[in-house]
């Protein structure tokens, strides 16, 4: 067996592999990941100026069994994200190979952190990255969707958020983080900067912030990857009493501007302090839990100078997770 960078040549190939999978989705998968020459630039780059993501292949007799897909947290090179994993029907230690080569290739050039969020159902991937890749649960989020959305006009302030609000929307995220999820899912400012390459990214983000007497209020996000479905995510200082409906309908105004046919998805962050609060009031606007999933984490160590004939000593990083 043998892992490596998929290449252009290798298109044929990886579309008779996902023709498995059976949806219309085939077509799309493979050409989101079939990005030459950007793709060949974007490999020979250390992890801190990668702008694309990357995928890696295991082949057997010159047929791929499987592949995988990575793409470091905007802001932050040294968070990466598994996000595509895919392996023909039964062949689990294809994914763990693939998982595994990518935590010692990618730690090697510097990545701590490693996260996959994966639906609540799906108990096969589960048993995959906990037991057999040694990642560990960590927080979960619920996606809520929003039936027949009625934008209306309104004069609620806000305004877009600038790579220089980013200080202080970091510190907002941060501190209303429950604490028990502090040590994983803090973020730095940069994590909320426009990313330099941004126009090279499978989705497309606008991020927004609520003010009043210059002190910031709430943070919100609209995120697509299809101009489609459009997920909402907002967070609030749970020290002020803010308007859920004015932020929702805000970001439908916003989406309608754009586009006359959506699906608006909002995000429950359940590691947030108000977590419970918005959840009764989507549970009051008959919104429906649509998907929950579960973000799982691996920190990757690597042994440092040996002190000590006697001795292997390991250098752990720290918990880095991006909510």
């Amino acid at each position: 067996m043998q892992i490596r960078r998929l290449m252009y040549f290798d298109y044929s190939k990886l579309k008779k592999m996902v023709s498995y999978l059976c949806n219309d989705e085939n077509d799309k998968i493979v050409k989101s990941i079939m990005q030459e020459p950007i793709g060949i630039f974007n490999a020979i780059l250390p992890l801190t100026l990668k702008f694309r993501p990357e995928s890696f292949i295991l082949i057997e007799n010159n047929e791929i069994l499987g592949l995988i897909t990575v793409a470091k947290t905007p802001g932050n090179p040294y968070k990466i994200n598994i996000t595509k994993l895919i392996f023909k029907e039964n062949l689990y230690d294809v994914g763990k190979r693939l998982v595994e080569f990518v935590i010692n290739k990618l730690g090697a050039k510097g990545a701590v952190t490693f996260t996959v969020t994966i639906d609540e159902c799906h108990d096969e991937l589960f048993n995959l990255f906990i037991n057999g890749c040694g990642f560990r649960q960590c927080a979960s989020e619920t996606l809520w969707k929003i039936e027949k959305p009625t934008p209306i006009k309104s004069n609620f302030k806000w305004r877009y958020a600038q790579n220089s609000d980013s200080k202080e929307i970091a510190n907002l995220y941060n501190s209303e983080l429950q604490n028990i999820y502090k040590p994983s899912l803090v973020r730095t400012p940069k994590e909320f900067q426009e990313a330099a390459f941004a126009g090279f990214n499978d989705y497309y983000k606008i991020r927004y912030v609520i003010e009043e007497n210059k002190k910031l209020l709430g943070y919100f996000s609209i995120t697509t990857s299809d101009n489609l479905n459009y997920i909402y995510d907002i967070t609030t200082n749970s020290g002020y009493e803010l308007n859920y409906d004015e932020i929702i309908n805000a970001m439908l105004c916003e989406t309608a501007r754009k586009k006359h046919a959506f699906y608006p998805l909002v995000k429950q962050k359940k590691y947030i302090n108000n977590s419970e609060k918005f959840e009764n009031y989507l549970k009051s606007k008959n919104y429906i839990p649509i998907q929950t999933q579960q973000i799982l984490v691996k920190d990757y160590y690597k042994p440092i100078t040996e002190v000590s004939a006697n001795w292997n000593v390991f250098n752990f990083s720290e918990n880095q997770v991006s909510g």
